[in-house]
């Protein structure tokens, strides 16, 4: 589980364990993906976790360099896999980004998420599994490009019929 600032009450749970005592390690990797630059991952990892379930709690620290600018993000990260090593770690909390580039992004540009007008009981979370569903399709469609794609099918009704069959 990643846990990022926007979960203020766990955030700042973690965020007084005595991190300073704990040795960094390093699974240093350099990302240039259209846009920052992220630098280090070091974890520090902390076994036997007060936290009920956990097996280990590490820190994770991004130097991002964006317009020459430089910010330090950190973000926690809470398994139940005793035996994760820090590049183990380090390839999850990528994998959390994947994810968010992958889907958040494009919900949000793409399907202009943050815009829409509906905002109570539950119709947010079902638009939003609902968007979740279409860009899933999509990508097991070997779509790339979510907005060609949503364009493409927007121009004959039977495509998107035709993928929701065969999906």
């Amino acid at each position: 589980m990643t846990v990022k600032a926007n979960m203020p009450a766990l955030y700042k749970q973690l965020k007084k364990l005595p991190w300073t005592a704990i040795p960094a390690t390093s699974a240093v990797r350099r990302a240039t993906a259209a846009g920052p630059v992220a630098r280090s991952r070091p974890c520090w990892c902390r076994p036997g976790s007060e936290f009920a379930g956990a097996a280990q709690v590490a820190q994770v620290r991004r130097t991002v360099t964006k317009k020459g600018k430089k910010t330090v993000e950190v973000v926690y990260l809470i398994t139940s896999d005793r035996d994760a090593g820090p590049a183990t770690l380090a390839a999850w909390a990528r994998g959390h980004w994947e994810i968010e580039n992958r889907l958040h992004w494009v919900r949000d540009v793409t399907y202009q998420e943050h815009e829409s007008l509906v905002r109570t009981g539950n119709a947010p979370r079902v638009m939003a599994s609902l968007r979740s569903l279409a860009i899933s399709l999509l990508r097991l469609d070997g779509q790339a490009n979510i907005a060609a794609a949503n364009r493409h099918h927007a121009r004959d009704p039977q495509r998107t019929l035709k993928l929701l069959q065969t999906a």
